[in-house]
């Protein structure tokens, strides 16, 4: 099994990154292979919206976000961890996210997400909120821990003094391994759930 992370953060050894490292220690110990892609520090623009990636098959600007999405489809999870700017994530990490989820060519039902949030001090509540809503909108399960996703820390490497932070980091990755066996478990046993035909409905008709 594996899982792909993404680094929000322009700062590759910053407090994000401690973050992930400490769900890494976790699926280490469970034999759960994982990738940490750096996404902060790229030079991501958003979607635009032309809609050559139905047509592709992927994005029609060549960069990190094809190399993830070739990557995801091949995943059982995916992480997302951001730093908190202005009480939502960094804005690479959502133009990022836009695209890769609108253009993906493939199902990404019952891959398990997780996001994490890393602050000073406010916002990781609603950076937690934005971030879950590209799971919620693929189909795919959220994983919780024993409180929301966030760690503490304002200069690089204060993250590791946030003791209850990083254990909700190890449960949070304990409880996404649990996930994806079960959910792996589920679809030798039963498969897949079935789908309708996409129902789209416009205000304006």
């Amino acid at each position: 099994m594996k899982v792909i992370m993404l680094n929000g953060s322009p700062k590759s050894n910053g407090n994000t990154a401690i973050s992930l490292a400490e769900m890494g220690k976790i699926f280490d110990a469970e034999g759960i292979e994982y990738e940490v892609i750096q996404v902060g520090n790229k030079n991501v623009r958003g979607c635009i919206g032309c809609g050559r990636c139905g047509e592709l098959g992927k994005c029609v600007f060549d960069d990190v976000v094809n190399e993830i999405t070739a990557k995801l489809r091949d995943a059982d999870g995916l992480v997302v961890a951001s730093p908190v700017y202005y009480a939502s994530a960094n804005g690479t990490l959502i133009s990022c996210l836009d695209r890769v989820f609108y253009s993906i060519n493939a199902d990404l039902r019952m891959k398990v997400g997780a996001s994490v949030a890393v602050a000073r001090r406010g916002g990781c509540s609603a950076t937690f909120d934005v971030l879950n809503k590209y799971f919620t909108i693929s189909g795919m399960p959220v994983a919780s821990s024993q409180y929301w996703n966030s760690v503490h820390g304002a200069a690089p490497g204060q993250a590791v003094q946030d003791d209850e932070g990083l254990q909700t980091m190890r449960t949070l990755a304990r409880n996404m391994v649990f996930l994806m066996k079960s959910i792996e478990l589920g679809k030798k046993s039963f498969g897949l759930p079935d789908t309708e035909d996409h129902v789209f409905t416009n205000f304006i008709r």
